[in-house]
C-alpha cells in the first residue's frame, strides 16, 4: 500500500476567529501553524470583502483519513512526570475535537493546522501491527508500561473501519506484553474479548477520561467524543468484565467542568473506576489561541475569570510547561484544587496509584511467517 501524500489541501481559504462554531467541531479556525513560512491577515479592498466574509456561513469540513506506513511505532517517553516508557498512538490527529488537545500541536510537523486540521485530517497508521511486532520481536527490546492513546484516541470514530487499534493489540496478546490504554470512547467495549483475558493476568488495565456530566458542555467541549453517560457505562461494562479501569477527570477547567470534580469522581466510582487521576488545563503552543478563540465563542461571560484563574496557577502565565508543575499548576488555587481531589478519592475509596501491571509475563513467540502467522516446525 503506497502512502499518501500529507500535503494541506488547495484551494481552502482558511477560517479566522470570529466565525460562528462549526456543529460537530471543536473549532472552525485553520490555524497557522508556529512552522509556516507565510503569514496572511485580512486586507480590506473597500468593495466590503471583510463584512461579506463575517457573514458568510462556515460549512461542515469532512474528514479525511490519510494513510501512513511508519517506519517504528513505539516511541519512548523520558518524562518524569508521566507514568510510561513507551507509547503507541495508532493515528496522528483525532477526530473527537477536544478544543483542549494538547497533541494539537503535533499536525504542525506534519504542515498541518492544530486548528481544523487536526480534528479533520487523521493519519492513520496502517502497518502499525506489523512494526509493533518486528519491535517486540527483537533481541534486544526489554518489556516497559506500555500506553495506547496518549496524544491521540485509539477509539476514534475511524477505528470502527480500520482497526489499527485492535491489531495492536492482538500483537501486545501474542507476545504477553502489559499494556494501557487512556480512550473517551465507548469503543473499547468491541475488543474486550481481548482486554478480558489479559486482564485477569494483569496484563491490561483501561482509562476513561470523563471531563463533565454534562452533556450541553460536552458536546460543545469535545463534540464527536462519546456522551458522558455512555462513558460511565463503558467504564460499568469493563469492570464488570473483570477489567481494572481508572477515570481521568482531565483537563481541569476553572470555572467550567471544576464545579463537578467531585460529582464526576463519585459517578465514575459507582461505575466501577477504582483508581483516579487528573490534570488541570494545558495550553501548549497552539492550543492557547485555539482556546482562548472557543472560550469567547462559547463562554464569553466567564472567558476572562477562566484565563485569569489559569494564569494564577501558571505562574502569571498562560502556559507553564515545566516538569513537575505543569500537569497540577502552583499557587493557592493549585493547592485547594488537589486537596479537593484527593479528600473526594479517599472518601470514596480510589486507589490512588495506577493499576500495576506485570512486565515479566513477556515472552516471544516462535517463528513467524511474512504475514506474521506462526510459522510450523519442521519434523525433520
Amino acid at each position: 500500500m503506497r502512502r499518501i501524500p500529507i500535503v494541506p489541501a488547495a484551494g481552502e481559504a482558511p477560517a479566522t476567529p470570529g466565525h460562528a462554531p462549526v456543529k460537530g467541531r471543536g473549532t472552525a479556525w485553520a490555524l497557522a501553524h508556529r512552522f509556516n513560512r507565510d503569514q496572511r491577515e485580512a486586507f480590506d479592498d473597500g468593495w466590503g470583502t471583510l463584512e461579506q466574509a463575517a457573514s458568510e456561513e462556515v460549512l461542515p469540513v469532512g474528514t479525511q483519513v490519510l494513510e501512513e506506513h511508519v517506519k517504528t511505532i513505539l516511541a519512548g517517553n523520558d518524562s518524569p512526570d508521566i507514568g510510561f516508557d513507551l507509547s503507541i498512538n495508532p493515528y496522528r490527529g483525532c477526530e473527537h475535537g477536544c478544543i483542549y488537545c494538547y497533541a494539537r500541536p503535533t499536525h504542525s510537523y506534519l504542515n498541518l493546522s492544530p486548528g481544523i486540521d487536526f480534528e479533520t485530517r487523521i493519519i492513520a497508521k496502517v502497518n502499525a501491527a506489523e512494526r509493533l511486532r518486528q519491535a517486540l520481536s527483537a533481541r534486544a527490546y526489554t518489556p516497559l508500561a506500555l500506553n495506547i492513546g496518549s496524544a491521540t484516541d485509539c477509539y476514534q470514530p475511524v477505528e470502527r473501519r480500520l482497526g489499527i487499534t485492535r491489531s495492536v493489540i492482538e500483537v501486545l496478546k501474542d507476545f504477553n506484553h502489559a499494556f494501557s490504554l487512556i480512550t473517551k470512547s465507548a469503543g473499547v467495549e468491541r475488543d474486550l474479548d481481548l482486554i478480558a483475558p489479559m486482564a485477569e493476568r494483569r496484563l491490561a488495565a483501561v482509562y476513561l477520561s470523563i471531563t463533565s456530566l454534562d452533556p450541553a458542555l460536552a458536546r460543545v467541549m469535545e463534540p464527536r467524543a462519546a456522551a458522558p453517560h455512555r462513558r460511565l457505562r463503558a467504564i460499568e461494562t469493563l469492570a464488570k468484565a473483570g477489567v481494572p479501569v481508572g477515570v481521568s477527570v482531565s483537563p481541569v477547567i476553572p470555572f467550567l467542568n471544576e464545579p463537578e470534580l467531585e460529582r464526576i469522581l463519585e459517578a465514575a466510582r459507582e461505575a466501577g473506576a477504582t483508581s483516579a487521576f487528573s490534570i488541570v488545563l494545558r495550553l501548549p503552543w497552539e492550543v492557547n489561541p485555539l482556546f482562548q478563540d472557543w472560550l469567547q465563542q462559547h463562554f464569553p461571560d466567564k472567558a476572562l475569570r477562566v484565563m485569569a484563574r489559569l494564569r494564577e496557577m501558571r505562574g502569571g502565565k498562560d502556559n507553564d510547561a515545566r516538569f513537575g508543575s505543569r500537569m497540577t499548576g502552583q499557587g493557592l488555587w493549585a493547592q485547594l484544587l488537589r486537596q479537593r481531589f484527593e479528600k473526594a478519592c479517599a472518601r470514596l475509596g480510589y486507589n490512588r496509584q495506577r493499576v500495576e501491571l506485570d512486565l515479566t509475563q513477556f515472552r516471544r513467540p516462535g517463528p513467524l511467517e511474512d504475514d506474521g502467522t506462526p510459522r510450523q516446525a519442521s519434523l525433520f
